[in-house]
């Protein structure tokens, strides 16, 4: 889709949910855009390296990304607001993505995480449900971000 002139790309998302509205279908919609996959999913599932690393509903996920990597991809959507904009921290990655033939030990996500601890280096992190909230995440220190330092608020 994202090759697509915007005004096809909107057509054609147009008629998916027309589609899916009178035939009842279910979609397996697979984007890096992540404003079309906002406007057309339910339910979202991010991944890295070829896991998923986080899944919740599209209202959860957008407002409160649990993962560290899905908060980064939040901080990279653009916001029309400029006061809006202004006010969100942008959380830039470091270093390399690792090669998905040679995954670093542990969480995959721990070369590039600004939460990893020693623990992220060794034990890969179950995939599990945050509590409280309709998400699953695989992160040994999922949580929100707290704003002034980008790092878990628990």
């Amino acid at each position: 889709m994202a090759a697509l002139d915007v005004s096809i790309q909107a057509q054609i998302v147009n008629l998916l949910q027309d589609l899916q509205r009178e035939l009842g279908l279910a979609y397996l919609f697979i984007a890096h855009d992540l404003a079309v996959v906002r406007r057309i999913s339910d339910r979202v599932a991010v991944m890295y390296l070829g896991r998923i690393v986080e899944e919740s509903s599209r209202t959860t996920l957008y407002e409160q990304p649990m993962h560290p990597y899905t908060q980064s991809l939040m901080s990279a959507v653009p916001i029309p607001d400029p006061r809006a904009r202004d006010a969100r921290r942008r959380i830039v990655l470091e270093g390399d993505i690792p090669s998905p033939a040679a995954p670093p030990p542990g969480c995959t996500f721990h070369p590039r995480c600004f939460r990893a601890s020693a623990l992220c280096r060794v034990e890969a992190p179950a995939f599990a449900p945050y509590p409280g909230l309709p998400t699953w995440t695989a992160c040994h220190h999922a949580g929100p971000l707290d704003a002034t330092r980008g790092a878990s608020a628990a």
